[in-house]
């Protein structure tokens, strides 16, 4: 993988020291987005400014329409750090370039600043730049995003000085006022140079999900109906991220999925599966038969959250003769997984 050069590390703190020095957080919200389009790929990076209550100071650019759909999770309250901090932290599209305390840098963070010859004093000052991906641990940028977090940082200083002068900035043409745009600044090449203009954009559709429905192992299948009795009782069965992170060698960490099944009636934990997230949509089906395997007990019914899993397993429950039934929340799961992550911290 291509190492950003010093060169390009150079303009993404000299980009962001200037956003630091103006402090635009002193007069725009986390609520003002607007975006910059990435000119190398075209997708659109949502810019939301942080500092106004005084505790992070930062530019999020939120990657795409996945990225756009993250911020509206945690803006509108269905993702709340008070809640489950995992899953705010895990589902995050974005880039941040936030200014800490130096003793929140990493050594690396400590490193790159000492070789580009920088002088930086004081608390909140210290830019650190991270990139979020759901599923992994936020990481050191790579090539591509050293140089286009610069751009964002540049267009964010330019809207919100123009904000600061006109509230109304924000606000769309009349005639594009029923749709959902955006404020965006979009470039274009002019005499081997970018120039940056407004435009008014409807975020980009997201994408369909593709599920990865694996293979009947028509056999194993045939042997559980014939060896497995069919219970009374229910099971409830749901997948959350666990909150300590793998790394495998010098690769970006990871949070791995716990699977957990348990008995709707009494309460008793199935089974517990830790996966890593590339592997759930593989092995959910087979870890569920796995576990049928070991109780030599077929539910009466499987009661799920998630369509994803309702999705996942309808196969094999469905040869199997086990109902799956879509509830609002899973009480008793979601009971003991409170506990388990109170457990691990």
């Amino acid at each position: 993988m291509r190492k950003p050069s010093l060169q390009m590390w150079r303009a993404l703190f000299e980009a962001a020291i200037r956003f630091r020095d103006t402090a635009p957080w002193q007069w725009m919200y986390d609520s003002d987005l607007f975006g910059v389009q990435n000119p190398y790929t075209r997708e659109i990076g949502y810019c939301c400014v942080m500092g106004n209550l005084g505790q992070m100071f930062a530019l999020a650019v939120y990657l795409g329409s996945e990225g756009l759909q993250s911020y509206l999770k945690i803006a509108t309250g269905e993702a709340s750090y008070r809640r489950d901090p995992v899953e705010v932290l895990t589902t995050q599209k974005c880039l941040v370039a936030s200014f800490e305390d130096r003793a929140e840098l990493s050594r690396e963070d400590r490193d790159l600043i000492k070789r580009l010859g920088l002088k930086i004093r004081g608390r909140k000052a210290w830019p650190l730049f991270r990139s979020y991906q759901p599923g992994y641990h936020p990481w050191y940028l790579s090539a591509e995003e050293v140089r286009f977090l610069p751009l964002p940082l540049n267009q964010a200083l330019e809207v919100a000085l123009r904000f600061r002068d006109d509230p109304a900035l924000f606000i769309p043409p009349q005639e594009q006022s029923k749709e959902a745009v955006f404020l965006v600044r979009v470039p274009q090449k002019k005499r081997n140079r970018w120039v940056w203009e407004d435009a008014w954009l409807s975020p980009a559709p997201l994408p369909t999900p593709q599920r990865v429905i694996p293979s009947l192992d028509e056999l194993w299948l045939n042997r559980l109906k014939k060896q497995c009795r069919q219970g009374q009782t229910a099971w409830e069965l749901d997948y959350f991220f666990l909150p300590n992170p793998v790394q495998e060698e010098k690769k970006r960490p990871y949070y791995p999925y716990a699977l957990l099944c348990i008995d709707h009636r009494s309460g008793f934990i199935m089974a517990t599966e830790i996966l890593p997230p590339w592997a759930l949509e593989e092995k959910l089906a087979p870890t569920f038969l796995d576990l049928v395997e070991r109780s030599s007990l077929l539910p009466r019914e499987l009661l799920v959250q998630r369509q994803e899993v309702k999705e996942l397993l309808a196969p094999v429950a469905s040869r199997l003769g086990v109902s799956i039934k879509m509830v609002q929340s899973l009480k008793t799961l979601n009971a003991a997984r409170k506990h388990l992550l109170a457990f691990l911290g």
